[in-house]
Formats: structure tokens, sequence, C-alpha cells
């Protein structure tokens, strides 16, 4: 290793230099168990992954002064769903969460309506409720599922000229 020139070597004293180890590590490949041959898995229940994905729970706090909820919502579960959606959103696209996300879910919700339908109230109260435990997975997933693929792919622009229009038909009922 070098040493400034302050330090004092003796004349006498060997100087080191670089030298090779003797054995030359095998090369690295991803081979671990959990790695996966065929990339992410699809189908039921599995979510829509991506990259970064918590970061949509730091923009939650955006919406603060926006949201407006009904008497018997709780706002943890609206913004727990709401999430869920704007993650399949992002996944959608391939990116991490973006605030247009978060939007679009609430939009599509009628979470920034001061007199949402009473339908989509209805829909959403059975839907968002428990949504922020973790033992509601199943139900996050359902509630996920209402929200089209094809209506995520719209700007948020389109997705709230959408809700002015025909609230009800940004979502679909889970059961029917």
């Amino acid at each position: 290793m070098a040493a400034p020139r302050h330090v004092r070597v003796h004349p006498l004293d060997e100087v080191r230099a670089y030298a090779s180890p003797e054995v030359t590590p095998r090369r690295w490949v991803a081979a671990r168990p959990g790695d996966l041959d065929a990339g992410q898995p699809i189908g039921a229940l599995r979510g829509h992954p991506g990259p970064d994905q918590g970061y949509a729970y730091g923009l939650v706090h955006l919406f603060d002064e926006r949201v407006l909820l009904v008497e018997g919502e709780d706002r943890r579960d609206v913004d727990a769903g709401c999430v869920a959606v704007a993650l399949k959103r992002a996944s959608i696209f391939g990116r991490a969460p973006v605030v247009h996300d978060l939007e679009t879910a609430y939009t599509a919700f009628g979470y920034f309506d001061d007199q949402p339908p009473a339908e989509l109230v209805t829909r959403r109260e059975s839907l968002f409720e428990g949504a922020a435990e973790a033992h509601h997975y199943n139900e996050v997933r359902r509630l996920v599922a209402c929200v089209a693929s094809e209506v995520l792919a719209l700007t948020p622009a389109e997705i709230a000229q959408r809700y002015r229009s025909d609230p009800l038909s940004l979502t679909r009922d889970p059961d029917g």
C-alpha cells in the first residue's frame, strides 16, 4: 500500500508490491433457490409487481386536503385501497408509482367529489372496508380488479372527464 511522503521508511525495509491472489475465485452466476427462471409469475391473486412500490405511501400525504370521505369511511382503508390501484397502474407502465397513479385511483372511486353518486359510495364502502389490514389481501385484490387496466391506461385528465360524465363507468361492480 502506498504511504504519504512524510512517513519515514527505513532504507533497508522491503517495499511491498501488488501480487495476485494464489487462487482466482469462480465466476458468480445467479443460481440461487429464490431466483425466478421465467420472470415474475402472473395470475390470480399475485398482484402487480413493479419497482419501488413503497414510494406510493410517501405520496399519499399530498392528497390530505383533497380526499373527501363520507361518514363511516376510514382514511387508512381508503389510502391502502387507492395505493393498491395506483400500483396496478404504475405496473402497467412498467415504472415506479407517481402522483398521477394515486390521483387516478382516488378519482375513479369518487374521493375528490363532495357528492359522489350513492351507488358508487355503496360500492366503495364494501370494497374498501378493512383494506389497510394485512389479512385482507384477497379483498384488496378484489378491489383492484374493479378498475380495468384499460381505464388505468387513461391519462388523469381523461379519467377526470370520464368521471364527470359517467362516474360509475370507471369501476365495475365486483359481484356483477
